[in-house]
């Protein structure tokens, strides 16, 4: 179907603003502005009064951890992992782990997010599943814990994905392997990913650098850094997605830059953690491919990637004590483009001919969008979530009006609460 979406203003790829009709055919969009004459949108969507953007690319997230929202707050990471955490997830069932990420699919589209990339295990299926009916775009991997037993049977379950799923649902779903940590992860077992992945041709999710202690840990344990130690491994030779990278130093980098790793900031769950900050403006002025996730809701606690986009750009401008330091635009493109850059979605994170039709309409008639001097500052700045007002995944409506198109809410919500029912007080 064709779809014209008219009068809206339209965050361009260069950061400015234009108020223009968006032609989108099948599930690329078609033009921006002047629109061919012989196109004809046989739905047409109303974008007065309402700016256009690139869909979110929650660069790193674990979503079926949504049924562990508010469950275990105000504590270190491995004391919640260890003792909170992990021991529901060994309870957690294949319909579990279905509701749990169905909830976090209706939070990311009524927040604005088109796309994610998702850590987790096992029964990834069951999220595959939940990207299909949802209309969703993601990245999927099993995350593997090889400290724990049948770490080879996972690692072959994560195989099975990929072969099964990557390139599934007309490509919005691709697939990585995932194990979850260094420390988790002892460094022959990360020798027998990397050669798995080099055989199918596959990327790496990994955690990387997220607290002082596992650095200190890693240097302890093997005398080397975190990065240096996992680059002894050869997993960083089949392209790699990192996620946190918050104590970083200059060797670190080198290495980052060697491969070119792509990184995934996840400033609310490092502040919520007290992981630390990492040095965003350092990486992004060494050229470094730098996006933004939200992690899981257990530690964050919602997939709100607005907030993510303004966490990131007032906690820069503090840590360098710059103001100028990553300016509205920029904080928003590594929500977008660079996110789906870091993620591996090509044609995904712009408004522009060409590209994926991952558009958000924000509606802008609340006060906080007036005066309207700069319309990228007001959605950086001034907004929230509660805004978005209809999302297009693939061409396809998934929200209009604030209306879902292809979730029941309140069944999700109900099925949701049962399954934190059994899990937790059973």
């Amino acid at each position: 179907m064709n779809t014209l979406i008219k009068d809206a203003y339209v965050i361009l790829p260069d950061g400015g603003t234009q108020k223009a009709d968006i032609a989108i055919e099948g599930n690329l969009i078609k033009a921006v502005g002047e629109i061919p004459h012989e196109f004809k949108g046989e739905r047409i969507i109303d974008g007065k009064d309402k700016l256009a953007a690139p869909g979110f690319v929650n660069g790193h997230t674990h979503a079926s951890m949504t049924l562990l929202r508010s469950y275990a707050d105000d504590m270190a990471l491995m004391d919640w992992l260890q003792n909170r955490i992990w021991p529901v997830e060994d309870r957690m069932t294949e319909e579990d782990l279905y509701w749990g990420a169905m909830l976090a699919a209706v939070e990311m589209i009524k927040s604005g997010t088109t796309a994610f990339a998702d850590m987790y295990g096992p029964y990834m299926d069951a999220v595959a599943k939940v990207v299909m009916e949802s209309g969703l775009r993601a990245v999927l991997s099993r995350g593997i814990v090889a400290l724990a037993p049948g770490a080879s049977e996972k690692l072959e379950d994560g195989v099975r994905l990929y072969r099964e799923y990557h390139g599934a649902a007309n490509g919005r779903i691709t697939v990585m392997l995932a194990p979850h940590s260094l420390y988790t992860c002892p460094p022959e077992f990360l020798e027998k990913v990397a050669g798995k992945a080099k055989e199918l041709g596959a990327e790496i999710h990994i955690h990387m650098s997220e607290t002082e202690v596992e650095v200190k840990d890693c240097i302890k344990n093997y005398g080397k850094r975190p990065f240096a130690h996992v680059e002894s491994t050869g997993l960083f030779e089949n392209g790699t997605l990192a996620a946190h990278c918050v104590w970083l130093e200059e060797e670190d980098m080198e290495i980052i830059r060697k491969h070119d790793i792509r990184v995934v900031h996840n400033p609310g769950s490092n502040l919520k953690l007290a992981s630390g900050v990492a040095p965003v403006q350092r990486l992004l002025k060494e050229g470094i491919c730098v996006g933004l996730g939200t992690d899981g809701a257990s530690s964050n606690n919602n997939l709100d990637m607005l907030e993510e986009v303004r966490l990131a750009a007032l906690l820069s401008k503090v840590e360098t004590m710059d103001p100028k330091a990553l300016p509205a635009f920029q904080a928003l493109q590594m929500g977008t483009e660079f996110s789906a850059r870091a993620v591996g979605l090509k044609d995904v994170g712009r408004l522009e001919a060409g590209c994926k039709a991952d558009i958000v309409l924000y509606s802008m008639q609340g006060p906080e969008w007036h005066p309207r001097h700069n319309l990228v500052s007001l959605l950086a700045y001034s907004a929230n979530s509660g805004a978005v007002d209809t999302v297009l995944v693939d061409g396809q409506v998934l929200m209009e009006k604030k209306r879902l198109c292809t979730i029941d809410e309140e069944k999700v919500c109900f099925e949701a609460e049962r399954s934190v029912k059994r899990l937790t007080e059973g």
